[in-house]
């Protein structure tokens, strides 16, 4: 059964581009990250979008109490990890990752910002017997149906270029006109890993969750309202949603004390 607890607003805070960690690589090559203390690490942490494993150097250290044991990985595509071979899918990167369970504790806790928070609740929810704990933070779990969407100009211009009747050039043009900067953004692979993931749905995949989760929201994250994160809070069997009052969707950054909470109420 779900709660909900209000906090107070949080203290954005940066580290410097100078403070680096050293990469590993997991998985065959296939996995980059930065570990934080030894093995086995208690902590995997996944970023969003068109983001990378710094997100997580405020957590991992940056000058909160007790130090973690874990691994910020660079998923593939971002950072230093090469993109996926295919258009994988948010259960295609959570299977990835069981590569990294040889260097985790039995049962570690699963933390997921945006993104990757996609990721780390397929993990949960394909694999409810290898973790201990989930944390999610700016995911969109519901869908809001109610969203206006304005693509009509779009599909019908990618009718015609399948009939040979619009140039590749004015196609990719009503792209970025049509599409998200993500969609902007992305290239190659990357652009058909984002259609696919953005069309998800996660509704099944949340009530299969056994491990007790902590949802970490801003209040003023525009990408994954917290108006809807409420909603998802009763699909979870097992759920905790703490709002950070005058935070956007970049909590990792602007709010890494509260989900460093979060982990420790994970591992108990």
């Amino acid at each position: 059964m779900g709660c909900l607890v209000l906090c107070q607003p949080c203290t954005p805070r940066r580290l410097p581009d100078s403070v680096r960690g050293v990469l590993h690589a997991y998985c065959s090559g296939t996995l980059f990250g930065e570990p934080s203390g030894k093995e086995p690490y208690s902590l995997l942490a996944l970023h969003g979008w068109r983001r990378d494993h710094r997100d997580f150097q405020q957590l991992f250290g940056g000058g909160l109490p007790r130090g973690l044991s874990g691994i910020a990985v660079d998923l593939p595509g971002f950072g230093a990890s090469a993109p996926p071979p295919t258009d994988w899918g948010s259960a295609e990167y959570a299977e990835h990752l069981l590569g990294l369970f040889d260097v985790m504790v039995e049962r570690p806790v699963l933390l997921g910002h945006s993104f990757g928070g996609r990721v780390a609740l397929q993990f949960a929810a394909r694999y409810p017997d290898r973790i201990g704990g989930l944390v999610l933070t700016g995911v969109p779990l519901v869908t809001n149906d109610a969203k206006p969407r304005s693509r009509a100009p779009y599909r019908a211009l990618r009718a015609l270029a399948r009939r040979g009747l619009v140039s590749a050039e004015r196609l990719e043009r009503a792209r970025r006109k049509y599409g998200s900067s993500d969609y902007a953004a992305a290239e190659g692979v990357m652009r058909e890993v984002l259609v696919r993931t953005v069309n998800e749905r996660y509704e099944d995949l949340m009530q299969a969750v056994t491990a007790h989760v902590e949802l970490v929201w801003g209040d003023h994250d525009t990408t994954a309202p917290v108006e809807l994160e409420r909603r998802a809070l009763g699909l979870f069997p097992d759920a905790h949603l703490r709002v950070v009052d005058n935070c956007g969707h970049m909590v990792p950054v602007e709010a890494p004390g509260e989900l460093r909470m979060a982990v420790d109420r994970c591992l108990g």
